[in-house]
């Protein structure tokens, strides 16, 4: 398990985050967000978005409408459990073949349904420091998801 912190004082490096965590990720990663409303969970989301040649104004939170596909030169499935009552609700959103696909994984409020998760997956905690800074401590669990992590850790070193 790899584990990298990342202090982001406004938008543009929360940009860069996310731009650098799309050059990383392998195809099929699901990557587990979680932090307070307002964190900055769906921000980072249209950065990775972005990234991946997805329209980041087209990218908003699927709270109400639970997931969300975009296609850009990558699939990503933004997935949101903020309003589901049970795990098993969140499985049948069809988690499971989303878990299965090349695309990227996106779960907002992912605590909420962390049993339904893959071991192998990268967890990003995000904490409000300010109106404008952000702390994120991502981890890499599992082999595949720990390299990641580190190849991330060396692209935002420079």
């Amino acid at each position: 398990m790899d584990r990298l912190v990342y202090q982001s004082n406004d938008e543009t490096q929360t940009d860069a985050l996310g731009a650098a965590l799309a050059e990383v990720l392998p195809n099929g990663t699901v990557v587990a967000l979680c932090g307070t409303l307002g964190a900055g969970k769906t921000r980072l989301v249209q950065a990775i978005a972005q990234a991946c040649g997805v329209d980041r104004r087209s990218v908003t939170s699927p709270t109400f409408v639970l997931a969300q596909h975009y296609h850009g030169r990558r699939t990503i499935h933004h997935l949101d459990a903020y309003r589901l009552n049970t795990p098993d609700e969140f499985l049948d959103l069809g988690a499971e073949e989303y878990f299965q696909s090349d695309g990227l994984v996106l779960i907002e409020w992912a605590d909420r349904v962390d049993a339904c998760l893959p071991p192998d997956r990268v967890d990003v905690q995000i904490e409000v420091e300010s109106d404008t800074s952000r702390r994120f401590e991502i981890v890499g669990r599992g082999p595949r998801c720990s390299a990641a992590v580190e190849a991330l850790a060396a692209i935002l070193r420079g």
